[in-house]
């Protein structure tokens, strides 16, 4: 028998679907609870089984989070009458390819402002926004209020304001500030500084009072740390990340993490000892 027809036949626990997938057993079990993902069968000792269409169904459901797509949408999305399975899938390649481009072109984009930060090169204004995508940050926007919730709104309307207030030049300003920050952090992580160092201390405290200005209030060190968990877990803030230096995305929200329970929770209460 080939292993095309092996697999074919192949069946897993809901255990062995997440560890095959990368999805966690609590999302599986959420995701028939939903009726997005039901199991195959369900054997008389309560265990869920998961064949090969269930497998592809999976696939699709992550493919379609991977794009921001809200989990309340993709079910209709997938029982759609016009659904075809084949054609999702040569869409969603074009569609990764294309932003396959975009990452190449943030990837310079940021090349080139750490050149000029270190004084290698002068970099064109319009050059430190290439590869950005007001779409994209509409994606990011829904993606952020889909996890958060509502209450992400505001900070959001807050720092889209902020944003639109600012001159061009202001915005360059703005842009190679944080790029700077960025570029220091990785840096320190590529001299092998662990994410909760003390002397990562000022750089922090200055990527902290970035993001405050952004939302026109200081984060505190839950909604840092969530920060943190935002640039570590979307896809397009992690590619952006990883474009910088691998492992940058998880290391970073360790230490933006860290950094919020050693100085920003002291700060809000201040008779700790």
């Amino acid at each position: 028998m080939s292993m095309r027809n092996d697999a074919s036949h192949r069946t897993y626990t809901v255990s062995q679907l997440a560890r095959l997938s990368g999805t966690s057993v609590r999302a599986l079990h959420h995701y028939d609870e939903i009726g997005l993902l039901k199991p195959a069968s369900v054997g008389e000792n309560g265990y869920r089984y998961y064949g090969r269409e269930e497998l592809l169904r999976l696939q699709q459901i992550l493919l379609h989070r991977e794009f921001g797509i809200a989990l309340s949408e993709i079910g209709i999305l997938l029982d759609g009458a016009g659904f075809d399975r084949l054609a999702a899938l040569r869409e969603q390649r074009a569609r990764l390819e294309a932003e396959a481009q975009r990452y190449r072109r943030l990837a310079r984009t940021i090349d080139r402002t750490i050149d000029e930060l270190e004084g290698r090169d002068n970099v064109m204004d319009k050059q430190l926004y290439e590869g950005f995508s007001p779409e994209k940050q509409a994606e990011y926007e829904t993606w952020i209020i889909d996890k958060y919730g509502e209450q992400a709104r505001g900070r959001i309307e807050a720092g889209r304001t902020a944003m639109a207030a600012m001159s061009p030049d202001q915005k360059q300003d703005w842009m190679a500030e944080v790029a700077g920050l960025e570029g220091d952090l990785a840096r320190a992580m590529g001299d092998g500084i662990a994410a909760d160092d003390a002397a990562l201390d000022p750089t922090l405290a200055a990527h902290h009072d970035w993001v405050g200005r952004t939302w026109k209030t200081p984060p505190t060190a839950a909604a840092y740390a969530g920060l943190g968990e935002l640039y570590s877990t979307n896809p397009g803030f992690r590619a952006r990340y990883e474009a910088l230096r691998p492992g940058l995305a998880d290391w970073l929200a360790a230490a933006m993490k860290a950094y919020g329970a050693r100085e920003l929770s002291v700060r809000a209460h201040p008779d700790t000892p």
